[in-house]
């Protein structure tokens, strides 16, 4: 078992230290990336904007493209089963005595 170590991270110009496990090292420093572009994104040339109303904009955003893509993911396993329903309906129907 890994045990935690503290690794730190950059989001807007303030650094935070989270703990984490050696493995979950390069994922969490991928997903401070993604949260510190989308938050420079939504940030724009307002410097003035709160950093914690920017960062829950953010996590709102990341959310959202997540539950679009879990959506998607789902949408597309549905038709998958749709169609191997049909398969096999075709299969029987083939299968038919004339």
């Amino acid at each position: 078992m890994s045990s935690t170590e503290p690794v730190n991270v950059r989001l807007l110009d303030r650094e935070y230290t989270v703990g984490c496990t050696p493995e979950q090292r390069d994922g969490l420093l991928a997903a401070a990336r993604l949260l510190d572009n989308k938050m420079r994104e939504i940030r724009g040339t307002n410097r003035m904007a709160a950093v914690d109303r920017i960062a829950v904009l953010a996590a709102l955003n990341i959310a959202h493209e997540l539950l679009q893509i879990r959506g998607e993911g789902e949408r597309e396993h549905e038709i998958s089963r749709s169609l191997g329903r049909l398969n096999e309906r075709l299969d029987d129907l083939l299968n038919l005595p004339r």
